[in-house]
């Protein structure tokens, strides 16, 4: 559950710097009711190439050549396995993950001291119940504690799992035949300042070193303060020495971001004139610079703002406001830019109407039916209260086979299977007062047979009693206008369907003004034609070539894609996609010691492949 507080003792400086946000003590309402609210949760999906979303594009390929790659498993599949990818000298790491069945991740080394001809040397396994995704990063590390190459990898519980750990794990891998844990599960033992026996989990992890110095930031799943740094100046015992929120800085409007979910998925780190700069991906929140000169304290320099209208689909005549989604991002190699990807996965977006021809907007449930091209939902609505007490939800009838709930005390999950057990086909949840209430939108984790959307208070009232009361008053405090309707009463009918929207793509940012200059998207992500049956095909991870004005982008379905790019913005220059289709995650530029510079992509469904892209 993610705290509603903005830094910590051990970061007061971060918290004035940044803008301390209202604390608010928790209570039954503030139940940890399956929000996303956390970069763990933004793959908690079934990407696997030939799972739900089976098919890939065509094997093709342009300017990029294939050096070499490694098949981990051969004849015993294991799709969705593989996660990041990094590398340093002659070996490549590859972190394991939560699918197909999840007992212990961890990390995969490989030898590629001949890159064409990679081979597998060791599983460095991690915690029993614990699996590893994004973050995978090996640095050299000389301080007055340590000499020599540490690896990094971050831990997060498998589904169902109560043994795992959180935190981070760092590895001694100056042999890499030879690995040693330096620590396991270290990162913030606390929630809300609750103490407890483990790390909360982390979802990825950056390393840099500053002169003598040497630190790491998380992504911490479970709290506001989701930016945690540590000193792994000595690397077999870190310290925590800072926790941040960005929350208050880099939110828009609700409603204007489709989704509102601000949280931390991703992060680099860059000396750029002479101050160490962070470039933190916060989803819906945009990506932002924060200067660490002093950890401790890391201080906002600017954020950028999703455009009102989706710029994309704008190009398609289509005006709707952004997904959002910030993913993952890079500085170009003269950090004048910055390439950032928009991971999304659902191609399309619910349109929805009440009878008295008032539009609203919906945000999908996670793993229900979802609302598409063949599903829609429409029909009369009944308002179920709560609905946390099975014994207590009026059932469906020929009047109403919508149900409207209210956000609280309960999680989703429990709610919208109330109401499926008792004849509903789909499920309206309308937010409640309070923190992260209102007039926000939130994405529900929740599982059923049913269709389930998210909407406004605002909207939740309107369904409910046609319209908000001139004295309505919502606000963070938990105060306001409670629903004027009794447990069991009609609203208006509803309709909702979907309009296609296009998978994630891809922006150049201006790194000084932080203005959006360009967007690149593969051409069949934006076309209805491909949103099932080839994969899924939004992007997920960039890295930034460091000597070339060139970016390599890793598409899950859509393969691997190479982009020029420049004042007039990006263009695709080369891609590679395998017979039999790929499921890319991660993308690492690797500078190998033989001299040459390669391009390392992980598959999920397989292993490793080194590219080298050949210009024409």
């Amino acid at each position: 559950m993610r705290a509603t507080i903005t830094g910590t003792t051990l970061a007061v400086g971060a918290a004035l710097l940044l803008g301390a946000a209202p604390a608010y003590a928790h209570d039954e309402v503030w139940v940890d009711d399956s929000t996303m609210d956390s970069g763990k949760e933004t793959h908690h999906h079934d990407a696997q190439q030939h799972g739900e979303e089976e098919g890939h594009l065509p094997a093709s390929s342009e300017n990029v050549d294939l050096i070499g790659k490694l098949d981990l498993f051969g004849d015993e599949e294991q799709p969705g396995r593989i996660a990041d990818v990094s590398a340093y000298g002659d070996y490549a790491y590859l972190t394991a993950f939560w699918e197909p069945e999840c007992d212990r991740g961890g990390v995969y080394i490989a030898d590629i001291s001949d890159p064409t001809s990679p081979e597998f040397v060791s599983l460095v396994p991690s915690h029993r119940g614990t699996f590893s995704g994004e973050g995978s990063q090996v640095i050299h590390l000389e301080t007055k504690y340590f000499s020599g190459e540490v690896l990094a990898y971050q831990n997060e519980l498998c589904p169902g799992e109560t043994k795992g750990i959180g935190g981070i794990t760092l590895i001694d891998v100056t042999d890499p035949t030879k690995p040693k844990k330096l620590v396991e599960g270290f990162g913030d033992f606390s929630v809300n300042g609750k103490a407890q026996t483990t790390a909360n989990e982390t979802h990825s992890v950056r390393m840099w070193t500053d002169g003598d110095k040497a630190y790491a930031v998380l992504v911490d799943d479970e709290e506001d303060t989701d930016v945690d740094i540590l000193d792994i100046t000595n690397p077999s015992k870190p310290k925590l020495i800072s926790e941040t929120s960005l929350d208050a800085e880099t939110a828009q409007a609700p409603g204007a971001v489709h989704g509102d979910a601000v949280f931390l998925h991703d992060m680099v780190v860059e000396e750029i004139d002479g101050v160490q700069t962070m470039l933190a991906s916060y989803w819906d929140g945009g990506y932002v610079k924060l200067n660490v000169d002093d950890p401790a304290t890391p201080v906002f320099i600017a954020d950028t703002d999703f455009a009102a209208a989706d710029p994309v689909r704008a190009e398609f005549g289509e005006t709707i406001s952004p997904e959002g989604n910030g993913h993952q991002a890079e500085f170009t190699n003269d950090n004048e830019y910055f390439i950032a990807t928009d991971e999304d996965f659902d191609p399309y977006r619910v349109m929805a109407t009440m009878a008295d021809g008032t539009a609203f907007t919906a945000v999908q449930g996670s793993d229900v039916p979802q609302i598409d091209a063949e599903t829609s939902l429409a029909g009369g609505t009944r308002y179920l209260g709560l609905a946390c007490d099975a014994a207590s939800v009026p059932p469906a009838d020929g009047t109403a086979s919508v149900a409207v709930i209210e956000r609280g005390v309960c999680d989703f999950v429990v709610k919208v299977q109330n109401a499926q057990a008792a004849g509903y086909e789909g499920v309206i949840v309308f937010n409640r007062t309070g923190v992260d209430g209102c007039d926000s939108l939130v994405s529900m984790l929740v599982t059923a047979d049913i269709p389930a959307v998210f909407v406004s208070r605002t909207d939740g009232f309107r369904i409910l009693t046609g319209g908000v009361p001139a004295d309505y008053t919502c606000d963070a405090s938990g105060a306001g206008t409670a629903i004027p309707t009794a447990i069991g009463a009609s609203g208006q009918d509803v309709e909702i369907s979907a309009v296609f929207d296009g998978w994630g793509y891809v922006h150049q940012y201006d790194a000084d003004t932080m203005q959006d200059v360009d967007q690149y998207y593969v051409p069949e992500s934006q076309d209805p034609a491909y949103a099932s049956g080839f994969g899924d095909l939004s992007v997920h991870e960039v890295a930034t070539d460091p000597d070339e004005n060139l970016a390599y982008i890793s598409y899950y379905g859509a393969g691997f894609r190479v982009l020029s790019y420049g004042p007039d913005g990006m263009e695709e220059v080369g891609h590679f996609i395998d017979e039999g289709g790929n499921n890319f995650w991660g993308v690492e530029v690797h500078e190998h010691p033989n001299g040459q510079k390669y391009v390392l992509a992980s598959d999920r469904d397989s292993g490793l492949y080194i590219f080298q892209y050949d210009a024409p």
